[in-house]
């Protein structure tokens, strides 16, 4: 299928990127995105019956090519704890019009996995990394894992091809921003990039609040004092990354502003949640069934309407509007829908 010109928003955004979250579990309990207190053992995950299968997740993906969708991103929960995913990229890197398909992890699986994922045909993954300490790493994600087995999925990724390597860090004041220099030294020159993500207000159980956002301004400061930095600003206008170079040459690091300088006006991008709901903002409150058509014997043409109709009313600016929401609206989780 041919992409044809981008459907637009009511705020006149294209739809050019999808995420596709592949599972809603995860190994990991991050206080950021699953704390334990709301996902332990009792929390009720989704039946394997109700997650889209490979082949209903690429027939989506084509319809959404065929909308102006160039990039997809798999995400989770974990995705690399759905079995047999390297099926799932081969089917999706064989789609006419997909340029970019890369995937998000906590990289405890991805030593083992690197260089099947590439031969599938992923391009790049990007690595959940919140602290080279071992007492934060844990406080972070809440589970007993060696930092050695994520910085070996990374060189096994590098080693692989999966390149650039993009790790992601998100800063929490007193918990975290002491490893915002370490983690920068460490990747320093390495040729994978660093980028730090402002705290952010997803879901309804991780307990966020402003006073324990790191501002990006303050996170790029930190850095250029010890290691100069100049300013690359944004790769194209639907990146969500500032990109700084460091003035010697070795590299770049990139910050993810969302509390603090809202990226909403370039937002191009539409969420697939594991159960085929359609999400178009990651701090949304509802998603629309595709699921149920697409077994029901919906046509493409009849699913690209309905996609059509739901980006065409998308109205979302959550990150610039954000105070005047209430507080208690119960927003999807980031597990659920993918960050």
């Amino acid at each position: 299928m041919e992409a044809t010109t981008p459907v637009r928003d009511a705020l006149d955004r294209p739809l050019s990127d999808l995420r596709i979250s592949v599972t809603d579990r995860c190994n990991f309990r991050c206080t950021y995105c699953m704390p334990r207190e709301a996902f332990g053992p009792g929390h009720a995950f989704l039946p394997r019956s109700a997650l889209l299968t490979y082949e209903e997740i690429a027939r989506t993906a084509r319809i959404f090519v065929g909308m102006g969708v160039s990039k997809i991103r798999l995400t989770g929960g974990e995705p690399l704890l759905r079995r047999d995913i390297e099926r799932l990229v081969e089917m999706l890197a064989s789609i006419d019009g997909v340029n970019d398909l890369s995937l998000t992890t906590n990289g405890t699986f991805l030593a083992a996995k690197a260089q099947s994922l590439k031969d599938a045909g992923l391009q790049r993954v990007t690595v959940s990394l919140d602290s080279l300490d071992a007492v934060t790493f844990g406080a972070m994600n809440d589970i007993d894992l060696p930092i050695e087995r994520v910085l070996a999925g990374i060189e096994a990724a590098s080693s692989s091809g999966l390149t650039p390597v993009k790790i992601n860090c998100v800063v929490r004041r007193g918990v975290n921003e002491d490893q915002i220099l370490p983690l920068a030294r460490y990747f320093k020159g390495s040729g994978h990039v660093m980028r730090f993500i402002e705290y952010m207000d997803v879901g309804a159980t991780n307990e966020w609040q402003l006073r324990d956002v790191v501002p990006a301004k303050e996170i790029v400061e930190l850095i250029h004092n010890v290691m100069p930095l100049r300013s690359r600003g944004r790769g194209s206008a639907t990146d969500v990354a500032e990109r700084y170079a460091y003035a010697d040459g070795s590299g770049e690091i990139g910050v993810i502003a969302s509390v603090t300088r809202p990226f909403c006006g370039d937002c191009s991008r539409a969420r697939l949640s594991a159960d085929g709901r359609l999400f178009t903002c990651l701090f949304a409150t509802a998603g629309t069934d595709l699921r149920g058509p697409l077994r029901a014997g919906a046509t493409d043409s009849e699913l690209s309407d309905l996609v059509g109709g739901v980006w065409g009313m998308r109205t979302d600016r959550y990150s610039e509007e954000r105070g005047k929401t209430p507080v208690l609206i119960p927003k999807i989780e980031m597990s659920f829908i993918g960050g």
